[in-house]
């Protein structure tokens, strides 16, 4: 019963996990690049959800494509005014866009926290529920009706983003970028802009993840800290640029989270991804679904 139940929390929780890391992979498949302000792109979403329902009172279900939207938008000036000269081919860009990307994206981060802890104040705000139902039974295990039905929103919206990227037109062409950049622009592929659809999609992805999870883990200005420190883990583990190394990698993190919090300690709850992290880096560095890369 108790393992039952564990397993099947942790499942859902490793579930907005993967909304999360599905973009950062993304961002890493295209780009070559860590963004340190993904976390940021939760913490907006969250709030946009959060806000929209108790200022506006508008309905939870359309608080969700409005977050969505939100962080797309963001994501979409990110891209435009700050992650763009990583590719606008200058070589002295070129030569320093590790550096330029951490210090950018780092700095993003820093920027909005501090905006929305002005704009919005420190204070947390406790997101509306999807469904007013307390528990559902699923079996012998009652679960939490918000967590539920945000875990089912939440995998609705993983399998669409996989559809899109697997068979759309876009999505074809991100998958052309992702494998060689020269390539798919030699073939006449926008490579500027399908690097800005995926951008905008990662940002609309962990806003999405921090609006299902704001009745839970109500938004602050720093609340999408741990989330994000969560995600390289996850993308490290499931295998840099593998969506589908980031969700089985995802679920595997929720999962032992659950169990390690009731078996182990609920304190260390958050280190236990740190562990993998270090085991990963130790024997297996290219990760789950990774290949192992060399220089030629």
């Amino acid at each position: 019963m108790l393992t039952l139940d564990l397993a099947i929390n942790g499942l859902i929780i490793g579930v907005f996990y993967a909304l999360m890391a599905i973009g950062l992979s993304l961002i890493f498949g295209i780009l070559k690049v860590v963004n340190f302000a993904h976390g940021e792109f939760y913490m907006l979403g969250a709030y946009a959800y959060t806000l929209a329902g108790l200022l506006l009172g508008i309905s939870p279900w359309i608080s969700l494509p409005f977050a969505f939207l939100v962080g797309m938008i963001v994501g979409l000036i990110v891209e435009r005014l700050l992650m763009r000269p990583l590719y606008s081919g200058y070589t002295s860009w070129a030569v320093m866009r590790d550096e330029y990307a951490v210090i950018v994206t780092f700095g993003l981060s820093l920027l909005l926290i501090n905006l929305v802890d002005k704009i919005v104040g420190p204070y947390a705000y406790k997101g509306p529920a999807l469904v007013d139902v307390t528990r559902i039974a699923l079996g012998p295990v009652l679960i939490s009706g918000h967590r539920l039905i945000a875990a089912l929103a939440g995998i609705g919206v993983i399998i669409a983003t996989g559809l899109i990227v697997r068979y759309s037109y876009w999505g074809r062409q991100i998958q052309a970028v992702a494998q060689n950049r020269l390539g798919a622009s030699l073939a006449g592929i926008d490579t500027a802009k399908a690097s800005a659809i995926v951008f905008a999609l990662a940002g609309g992805l962990a806003a999405v993840s921090g609006a299902l999870l704001a009745n839970i883990f109500n938004p602050t200005p720093d609340v999408g800290v741990f989330p994000a420190i969560k995600s390289y883990v996850i993308v490290v583990l499931g295998g840099m640029g593998s969506v589908p190394g980031s969700i089985v990698a995802s679920l595997i993190l929720g999962v032992l989270e659950s169990f390690g919090g009731v078996y182990i300690s609920y304190q260390y709850r958050d280190t236990f991804g740190l562990v993998i992290l270090i085991l990963v880096l130790m024997f297996r560095p290219q990760g789950l679904f990774g290949e192992r890369a060399r220089d030629v």
